[in-house]
């Protein structure tokens, strides 16, 4: 079964720059939660808390099977990046209006629970009205 978790209201709320592929550290109950899709990135975001990067309000949901100790579907979870990426992205984030939000959470092909995230600049509203124009009109020329 292939995992495809995805943020699809990332695109229309944020300018998408530049993306990176992080793994994750779960528990072994929160794998097996994701590998059966019981997982929700839709209102995640990723912060820097002591030099490390998190991932606060992505939803896990608790895996049936799990035992006594059931983590909390909404705990923060570390991001597994390399040291330069995480200076990049720590000098990306000291701009005003940029965060890190979750694009795209997978099983790669080794196993590893993957997660996609992107620098991003918020859209004010006029920008989110032009993409749904562009969207209709793309939409009816595609009917055509």
């Amino acid at each position: 079964m292939k995992v495809d978790i995805r943020n699809r209201k990332a695109s229309f709320t944020y300018f998408l720059g530049d993306e990176y592929v992080a793994g994750i550290q779960l528990l072994g109950c929160e794998i097996k939660s994701i590998r059966h899709g019981k997982a929700s990135i839709a209102e995640g975001y990723c912060r820097f808390h002591k030099k490390e990067l998190y991932i606060f309000n992505m939803h896990v949901e608790p895996y049936a099977n799990a035992g006594h100790v059931v983590p909390l579907p909404r705990r923060e979870r570390k991001l597994l990046l390399k040291h330069s990426e995480l200076n990049k992205l720590r000098r990306k984030l000291r701009d005003v209006g940029v965060t890190l939000v979750p694009l795209h959470l997978f099983i790669s092909d080794s196993g590893y629970a993957k997660l996609k995230i992107a620098v991003a600049k918020g859209k004010k509203l006029h920008d989110k009205r032009h993409a749904i124009k562009e969207r209709d009109q793309q939409r009816d020329l595609d009917r055509r």
